[in-house]
């Protein structure tokens, strides 16, 4: 096996999740440029999980902080000035958590979305088949029918007003979001904070992502994702990949397998101090 440096995976990953210095992100442009640049990051670092951030990006390689003046926090600023004017696709994607893609990433996303190019149709079967939560399609519904709508709207329409209703809610409006189905467009001063998304239709916003995708295959967006999450980290294991992408264990093996042969990856690596076998960009290899 051949043995690869933590330190050289720690160095590769300081430039591309721009956590040095020079490299850091300092405007709302170059928070778009980053983007770009990665193809998908995360909003915040997410605990557990290896990829980029906007906020590492920014504030350097440390946590989160509490404190509402600190400069790290400009990020929030950029991501509800950008929403609505489609510099990047933003919603709660990866996971589940609020997720940052490139324009020209979002069909190879979209394409593994139980979206099928009839968004006004599509849902009901997946609610018949029991993919889709009766508050999901509530909401969902909501939207089609009546627009883009602030949270507090959405709560009086959907008759989720009640304290206890708030996760069931909460969870539904991930739900569709990680499936492509609504993602927030906006910001409107309403509720307890003055502070609430208004949330719209994917394919209302963004009107020729369907079609896009649709020239997509499943395997080929899966290929297409890895390699970008590579090209950011550098190495990895099967189980960070997993662990991302949250897709069945023979989609990831498909993936990094066809990655290997294209020999765009290198298998079989080892890090000194690490258990288990890595895989790296072949630029690794000695």
């Amino acid at each position: 096996m051949i043995e690869l440096s933590l330190e050289r995976v720690q160095s590769y990953r300081a430039r591309t999740y721009h956590l040095l210095p020079e490299l850091r992100v300092n405007s709302a442009d170059e928070a778009v440029a980053f983007v770009e640049e990665r193809g998908f990051a995360y909003f915040w670092p997410i605990k557990g999980v290896e990829a980029p951030s906007l906020w590492a990006a920014v504030a350097g390689d440390r946590p989160v902080a509490d404190e509402h003046d600190d400069p790290g926090h400009k990020t929030w600023a950029w991501k509800d000035g950008s929403l609505g004017k489609k510099q990047w696709y933003y919603a709660k994607v990866l996971r589940k958590k609020a997720t940052l893609i490139a324009l020209d990433v979002a069909p190879y996303f979209y394409a593994l979305s139980e979206n099928f190019g009839a968004p006004e149709e599509d849902y009901l079967d997946q609610y018949r088949r029991g993919a889709l939560t009766q508050e999901a399609k509530a909401i969902y519904e909501t939207l089609l029918r009546g627009g883009a709508q602030h949270t507090i709207a959405l709560r009086n329409a959907t008759f989720m007003t009640a304290r206890e209703s708030g996760y069931r809610f909460n969870r539904a409006l991930d739900e569709l979001q990680a499936d492509f189905k609504i993602l927030p467009v906006g910001v409107a001063q309403a509720g307890t904070w003055n502070y609430a998304f208004i949330y719209d239709c994917v394919h209302r916003h963004f009107p020729d992502l369907p079609e896009r995708a649709g020239a997509i295959k499943i395997s080929e967006a899966q290929q297409k994702l890895v390699e970008l999450y590579f090209r950011s980290v550098g190495a990895a294991q099967f189980g960070d990949v997993a662990k991302v992408f949250q897709w069945p264990q023979k989609d990831v093996t498909r993936a990094i397998q066809v990655l290997v042969d294209a020999k765009t990856l290198a298998a079989g690596l080892t890090i000194p101090g690490q258990k288990g076998d890595w895989f790296a960009l072949t630029e690794f290899n000695p």
